[in-house]
């Protein structure tokens, strides 16, 4: 029996900037995961989410097993070995990559959605918005987000930290 992905949106998750823009010191709060990719799933029709982590830490493993479980793929930043510890954990390389391979070679990809206020990607966003290919821009914090996504239309950004979506996908206590 042949598998066949289903046809839809591929998330592509900075999780460090996910992590920061939510850790304010004004402001700061959780993301469930697991809530967050059901999000994903039924607001955006998202079937694929990539999860971009910086270099894999074996401390964590059981977090990274959990991510899994919730449907992401985890991308793990390549470093050297003396490297490892020293560096920050740069995904934007990476990224932008897997965004720009995924629309040019899966047929399953129908848009990119994309979760960061970094404005490194905004070259990208904007060549994928021009081929019709790019669904929604999901910044973290409307604080922290790039000024350059201000040259974007408001229908296709959306502020994760609003109290709306802040309630769907924020970590209950």
């Amino acid at each position: 029996m042949a598998f066949t992905e289903v046809v839809g949106a591929f998330a592509y998750i900075d999780n460090q900037n996910l992590y920061m823009a939510t850790h304010r010191a004004d402001d700061p709060w959780d993301v469930d995961m697991r809530r967050f990719r059901v999000y994903l799933k039924e607001k955006y029709n998202v079937v694929r989410a990539y999860l971009f982590m910086g270099a894999f830490e074996i401390s964590l493993q059981d977090m990274y097993l959990r991510f899994q479980e919730y449907g992401y793929l985890l991308i793990f930043r390549e470093h050297g070995a003396d490297l490892k510890g020293k560096k920050k954990g740069n995904v934007d390389v990476d990224l932008v990559f897997e965004m720009m391979r995924d629309n040019f070679t899966s047929a399953q990809m129908e848009e990119a959605v994309l979760v960061s206020g970094d404005g490194d990607y905004f070259r990208t966003v904007s060549y994928l918005m021009e081929m019709e290919k790019f669904g929604r821009l999901l910044l973290p914090s409307k604080k922290n987000a790039s000024s350059l996504y201000k040259r974007l239309p408001e229908s296709m950004k959306a502020y994760i930290d609003t109290p709306g979506i802040k309630s769907k996908i924020g970590r209950r206590k």
